[in-house]
């Protein structure tokens, strides 16, 4: 079978060297691809942007299966072109995507069908949206309401702080992601990620995971798309995965059908565990990034099949096995993330840091260029181990980082605290 993966990050790395392993695979393609994907498939450059390109490329190619990566093809409907043209696709339809695409319309799904999440208010000018937080007061989160890359969440601690928050969104400082804003109670309690497959009626859970959002150590600094993650996220026991999905993922998955959207693909569902039980943050439509180098490392199972049961509505006929060693990636990023930062930056290294067979360095953002590994993004490797604990692995992990030679880059040096203070007591 010839497979055609779109996407160029760690995330598309990490899937493509899982799939690169199916003995179902004859081919596979990516676009546009890394450094660290073109060692073992052909990146072809294709614009996910140009519909009509992608699926002339896949008939010229006898491509079979098309896995999107990213959210933002998913949003602006590239899952239904290519079902339109009678391919096979794993990701959602457009409709269904807005799960991500609008943290509005997953709230006002939360509120259809009562699916535990933090109050909030839904505005399109600044001044109704400020009125709300002095009623509400502070703590409290705004979020710019479409697609901001991971960026558009602001906890502000302070009333003033959540006031200049929305005049940042209104102000064009996530882009048309920020022409709406969400306005939402602050939520204490530890964060998990929990991923589910669904072919819009069925539902395979997979695992949880919990990453790193914040820039620097100590959790201290902006938030990015994600510094580190391990899996599984200790707080999420049996117990809870049950009632996440009979509280969370079952109703999704039904109102989503009831209202003429069925959701097909990866339902990513970012969770805050409360005193009063698990309460929905929000939907992603995708694998998180870094969370699915880790879900890579710890799958057993072929993930071609399991990704072919949500395309083909067949997925009450898969499992899904792990390894029960869990697992850990810590992102390099280049120096000034999420700010500004400098491009094609030299690294060497890699091969020797690669050397531990526990040990695999997913490409974030990186080119080849005459016979040299650069950077090309704000992050740029994810160093990912499996051991036996999680002390373990990120004692491999940071192993593999120590032979790394990238001045240019920077890692935090906490990451899986929270794992290995619970491994220490008990």
């Amino acid at each position: 079978m010839n497979i055609l993966l779109i996407g160029s990050g760690g995330r598309e790395h990490a899937l493509a060297w899982s799939l690169a392993k199916s003995p179902v695979l004859n081919e596979l393609f990516v676009a546009p691809g890394n450094a660290g994907i073109e060692q073992f498939a052909q990146c072809v450059s294709l614009d996910a942007t140009d519909h009509r390109s992608v699926i002339e490329f896949c008939r010229l190619h006898d491509v079979h299966f098309v896995v999107v990566g990213p959210e933002a093809p998913l949003v602006e409907g590239l899952a239904d072109s290519l079902r339109h043209a009678d391919l096979r696709v794993f990701g959602p339809s457009s409709a269904a995507a807005q799960l991500e695409g609008s943290k509005g319309f997953t709230k006002d799904m939360c509120a259809r069908a009562n699916i535990p999440t933090a109050a909030y208010g839904r505005f399109d000018d600044a001044e109704t949206a400020k009125a709300y937080v002095r009623e509400q007061g502070a703590p409290i989160v705004v979020k710019a309401d479409g697609l901001a890359a991971g960026k558009g969440v602001i906890i502000a601690m302070n009333e003033q702080d959540a006031l200049d928050a929305i005049d940042s969104c209104f102000n064009g400082a996530f882009g048309a992601a920020g022409a709406e804003v969400v306005v939402e109670e602050f939520l204490e309690g530890e964060e998990a990620s929990f991923f589910v497959l669904s072919d819009g009626v069925h539902a395979l859970p997979l695992a949880t995971a919990q990453d790193h959002k914040r820039a620097f150590d100590g959790d201290e600094g902006p938030n990015t798309g994600g510094m580190g993650a391990y899996s599984p996220a200790p707080v999420m026991n049996d117990d809870l995965v049950e009632q996440v999905m009979k509280e969370i993922i079952y109703p999704t998955i039904e109102d989503m059908k009831k209202h003429g959207s069925p959701f097909q693909g990866v339902l990513f569902a970012g969770l805050m565990i409360t005193k009063d039980g698990p309460k929905l943050i929000e939907h992603n439509v995708r694998f998180g990034d870094p969370e699915c180098q880790v879900l890579m490392m710890r799958l057993k199972t072929d993930l071609l099949p399991i990704l072919l049961g949500c395309a083909e509505g067949t997925l009450d006929q898969v499992d899904a096995e792990w390894h029960s060693d869990p697992a850990i990636t810590v992102v390099m990023a280049s120096k000034g993330y999420p700010g500004s930062y400098e491009k094609l930056t030299e690294i060497n290294g890699i091969e020797e840091a690669a050397n531990d067979p526990d040990v695999e360095i997913f490409h974030a953002g990186t080119v080849s260029a005459d016979g040299k590994l650069l950077s090309n993004g704000g992050r740029v490797l994810n160093v990912t181990a499996r051991a036996a604990t999680v002390s373990e692995a990120r004692e491999k992990a940071y192993a593999a980082i120590e032979r790394i030679d990238w001045p240019d880059g920077f890692y935090r040096k906490d990451i899986g605290w929270r794992a290995i203070e619970r491994e220490a007591v008990s």
